[in-house]
């Protein structure tokens, strides 16, 4: 069964539009595309990181400026606020992308079934190409 992919989105948001987006703002139904492709092509996981380093910004510039203590205690505090901000990032950067696709207007678990359509077309390439000889799903050796 052939199902319909994501193809590469033509428009993109501004950078305001981008920034609301990325503190977890609705964009226009015209840019629903270019969320789905966003949370779905390759590099997904690294996008995600970028948009919750711009999240996380604030706090930690306001801790580097306007907390009453020495300097390295402001950069320690930074530091590990950023890492712990970081690590419940990633511990729900699944459901996080998966409710941005939902805001979009597109099914629940869209993101996640378009992921791992293409991790598995990439897996099959992978065996495609290490054994020729399978061409096809083939399981003959003749």
């Amino acid at each position: 069964m052939r199902t319909q992919h994501a193809a590469p989105a033509t428009s993109r948001p501004t950078p305001l539009q981008w920034l609301r987006y990325a503190f977890g703002g609705g964009l226009p139904r015209a840019l629903a595309p270019w969320v789905l492709s966003d949370t779905t092509r390759a590099g997904w996981v690294r996008r995600h990181v970028v948009r919750s380093l711009v999240q996380l910004s604030p706090l930690v510039v306001i801790c580097l400026v306007a907390v009453p203590v020495g300097m390295g205690y402001r950069l320690t505090a930074a530091f590990g606020g950023l890492m712990v901000g970081l690590m419940y990032s990633l511990a729900f950067m699944v459901e996080t992308t998966e409710h941005r696709v939902a805001k979009a207007g597109y099914p629940a678990g869209t993101a996640a079934r378009l992921r791992e359509e293409r991790a598995e077309r990439a897996r099959a390439a992978r065996v495609e190409h290490r054994h020729p000889y399978r061409v096809g799903g083939s399981g003959s050796f003749d």
